[in-house]
């Protein structure tokens, strides 16, 4: 049986897994679909050798072999051993570590590269927006990021990368998409930025919604759509957010809020599941929060970006109050002295994804600054944002039985951040994309039809 918090709302979204029977395949994403035995498995088999395994679970660093069958590591074996099909195709790994692919939770791909002018027509434009999105998506591949939580994009835009990428014919993160910000009538992403809206404009990335009822049909329509995760953002009435958690949480799906201030502690009344940024909030939102299994996303590096351009954080109306380096870092420190549950997102927009892996690199460094160690932000940015996505069971960790999102890079980045720069291969759901820090040249896809007999 689901609690309900104080406004009523169910605090978990409603899991169908004891609906499926022992060994029903579904599909790899938060909405769980039937699908086909093998789905989107590669006909293959990995095996990583020699190098330094850091498996994210909590366990220290060890020399081990991973080994890759079709989509799913099947097992981690001790130097020496060599229980793999004859078939396998080896990967030297030796003076690298082999990691979990990392997690970005909050990105968007199809934003416009350039805010403050009018809007061009390519913020219409579904091509442009996709052709946006697949740029960013490389971007974060080479980057070792292998997941990424789209928090708002351009209309059918995320949905259609998802699609392809799941079915293996792009290369890219895996995309876990929200589909657009749902938020009141001039809320937050709707004050300029040259940044349009859902209904006048279809293709926008947030959609306006006034009163229970539209903010309903709002959380239905991304659902529709694909959605594994769905956006609120202040303003919005106790009634309003109420509704849209607890349509989200029938549906099966997570909710992450943009909020501050008492717009949070509203979002905690309505059993949100996760909070965005390190926007203010009381202590006792923090205590509500660690006691109600609420996550953080803090995204320091985009403010901290913000911040040092402008000198501030200036002219919206929803970021009403002093922000500044200082209190954002504390924010975040206070986050985890409370207990609270913290995952990696860098929120990089405009034309920021071109500073990756640097961006993430930040952000991790900035969790060191808050008080984690090297390993424990390594372990925020896999294990736990795998948990954050509704993903933990086959995401997150290299174990037998998980999805084969592996990262390999020079040094040993759990005892210096840094080394996460030194990509040099990527695999995603088994497949290799990324080798010697390149985008990979052979086709994600089985090759060509068979011959035609003469």
């Amino acid at each position: 049986m689901l609690c309900t918090s104080a406004a009523g709302a169910s605090t978990a979204p409603y899991d169908r897994q004891g609906w499926y029977r022992d060994g029903s395949a579904t599909s790899d994403d938060v909405q769980r679909v039937p699908v086909p035995p093998g789905h989107n498995a590669p006909d293959s088999v990995l095996v990583l050798e020699g190098g330094r395994v850091f498996d994210g679970t909590g366990a220290p660093a060890r020399p081990a072999t991973v080994v890759v069958e079709g989509k799913t590591i099947t097992a981690i074996l001790a130097p020496g051993e060599s229980d793999w099909p004859s078939s396998a195709v080896h990967v030297d790994a030796t003076g690298l570590t082999v990691l979990p692919g990392l997690i970005d939770l909050h990105t968007h791909l199809s934003y416009v590269r350039q805010f403050g002018l009018p809007a061009p027509l390519s913020a219409e434009s579904v091509a442009d927006g996709t052709l946006r999105g697949l740029e960013r998506m490389h971007q974060y591949l080479q980057s070792g990021i292998t997941s990424v939580r789209d928090l708002a994009s351009h209309g059918e835009v995320p949905f259609v990368l998802k699609r392809w990428q799941a079915s293996g014919r792009i290369a890219g993160p895996r995309v876990f998409p929200a589909g657009q910000l749902i938020t009141g009538r001039g809320g937050h992403g709707t004050e300029g930025f040259g940044l349009r809206t859902f209904p006048a404009h279809a293709q926008a990335p947030v959609w306006e919604a006034s009163g229970p009822d539209e903010w309903r049909d709002a959380v239905r329509a991304q659902f529709k759509r694909g959605a594994d995760v769905i956006k609120l953002g202040s303003h919005y009435s106790q009634a309003e957010i109420t509704a849209a958690v607890t349509e989200a949480h029938a549906l099966g799906l997570p909710v992450t809020v943009d909020a501050e201030t008492q717009y949070i502690d509203m979002a905690i009344a309505a059993g949100v599941d996760v909070i965005e940024h390190p926007l203010p909030r009381s202590d006792a939102a923090l205590r509500a929060m660690a006691r109600e299994d609420i996550a953080a996303v803090p995204t320091l590096v985009p403010y901290q970006y913000i911040i040092r351009q402008s000198g501030g954080y200036y002219g919206s109306t929803s970021r009403r109050f002093t922000l500044t380096e200082d209190s954002i870092l504390e924010m975040t420190r206070a986050m985890k002295r409370a207990g609270i549950r913290i995952g990696v997102g860098t929120d990089l927009i405009v034309d920021w994804s071109d500073y990756l892996p640097t961006a993430y690199i930040d952000e991790l460094e900035n969790l060191v600054r808050a008080g984690f160690t090297e390993s424990g932000a390594l372990e925020a940015a896999t294990r736990v944002s795998a948990d954050i996505l509704g993903m933990g069971d086959r995401l997150g960790t290299l174990e037998a039985g998980k999805l084969a999102d592996i990262l390999l890079v020079a040094g040993e980045p759990d005892r210096q951040l840094r080394d996460l720069a030194r990509v040099h291969t990527v695999i995603v759901n088994g497949r290799l994309l990324v080798a010697d820090g390149l985008l990979h040249s052979e086709p994600l896809r089985a090759a060509l039809p068979p011959q035609a007999s003469p």
